[in-house]
């Protein structure tokens, strides 16, 4: 699955490392900032 452009932005200006798949569905999880979440159909 490709990485929209807008989740790569946020995983490099927020320093989030952790990507995650479940079910056909890719999300973004910040442990520093949780309020910076993202999840990618």
């Amino acid at each position: 699955m490709k990485l929209k452009t807008s989740l790569r932005s946020l995983i490099k200006r927020n320093n989030c490392n952790l990507l995650i798949k479940r079910q056909g569905k890719m999300f973004v999880v910040n442990k520093r900032f949780p309020k910076f979440k993202a999840r990618q159909k």
